[in-house]
């Protein structure tokens, strides 16, 4: 993205403890041999001004004018960053932003009210229940959930905090592994499908496309045993079949279904979506407001191979964000 043609890009960091930085694009200097992921790590304070007057400046610490954006690009995944908070901020501040706004951003990112609003338009999504504060499952809950669950943070990101759990003995270890990251917790019965993954894209002109879907392979042989953070950012196992090979119907049905997430959740931009594929047809499992950009990310490689470029897909991203 440093090098996307017509434009000047600012990087902005934002560190582990939540302080503003000047970026930098320089991959190596973010990644050393003592960091297993990117951290970004303190160069100069830099701040975004709030007044409107004041539109998309950046000043260091002095007061100096760092640089003057037209529009932002949040590239954040979790807590503060695809959650509302700081398009919130964006808002205030009057600077045009890329990807959805503040009550769409907060549902996306609270897995049940994601549900609720999926439910709400009619479309599949896969048993749960949502446990607020201390509380636990009930024998009734159980009974419904089955074995086995997968216990979740209903604000997360990353899959950070999820544990698959086969045992019952071992729920109460995996509510404190979750609630460790969100006093809410959903506990989700397992389904059995192919994982997939949808993107859809909203043109400057309010179109909205959605990508070849996307199936992942060989999720079974990572040590996880499931999509958790480890298989998508560190072991390198997980590769996808795009466009993954399922019958015309059925890759009508996952578009058609992604659409109507997305305009469920009134998204804007951009957004990815999950999808158990079972026997007996497509289950929702979650929406990613801000997906990753990386180069192993699955939202740039889903629309490369529905025909549009990974520079092309920024520059029509700015744009509707500008419009």
């Amino acid at each position: 993205m440093s090098h996307l043609e017509g434009f000047e890009v600012v990087p902005i960091g934002i560190t582990k403890t939540g302080a503003w930085t000047v970026g930098t694009s320089d991959v190596e200097e973010l990644q050393t041999k003592d960091r297993v992921m990117p951290e970004v790590q303190m160069r100069e304070a830099v701040t975004l001004a709030l007044d409107p007057a004041h539109r998309g400046e950046f000043r260091l610490s002095d007061g100096t004018l760092h640089a003057k954006v037209d529009v932002i690009f949040p590239v954040l995944h979790g807590p503060f960053g695809e959650d509302g908070t700081i398009q919130g901020l964006f808002e205030l501040s009057g600077v045009p932003y890329v990807g959805t706004g503040v009550l769409s951003s907060a549902c996306g990112m609270d897995k049940e009210f994601t549900k609720k609003l999926l439910k709400a338009e009619g479309l599949p999504v896969g048993e749960e229940v949502v446990l607020r504060e201390h509380r636990t499952l009930s024998a009734e809950e159980r009974d419904t959930l089955g074995l086995p669950v997968f216990v979740k943070p209903a604000r997360g990101g990353s899959s950070i905090g999820i544990s698959r759990v086969e045992r019952w003995e071992d729920l109460d270890e995996a509510l404190a592994l979750a609630r460790e990251h969100d006093a809410k917790v959903i506990v989700e019965s397992e389904i059995i499908g192919d994982e997939v993954e949808c993107g859809v894209l909203e043109y400057a002109d309010g179109t909205r496309v959605a990508s070849v879907p996307a199936k992942l392979l060989d999720i079974d042989d990572s040590e996880e045993g499931f999509y958790g953070f480890d298989t998508k950012y560190l072991d390198n196992v997980v590769s996808a079949e795009i466009p993954a090979q399922f019958e015309q119907a059925t890759l009508e049905q996952l578009r058609e279904i992604s659409l109507k997430a997305f305009d469920a959740l009134n998204c804007r931009g951009l957004a990815r979506v999950d999808f158990f594929v079972t026997a007996n047809g497509p289950v929702l499992n979650e929406i990613n407001t801000m997906p990753g950009f990386t180069p192993i990310s699955m939202y740039p490689k889903v629309f490369e191979a529905s025909g549009v470029a990974y520079a092309q897909l920024l520059r029509m991203l700015i744009e509707q964000a500008l419009s």
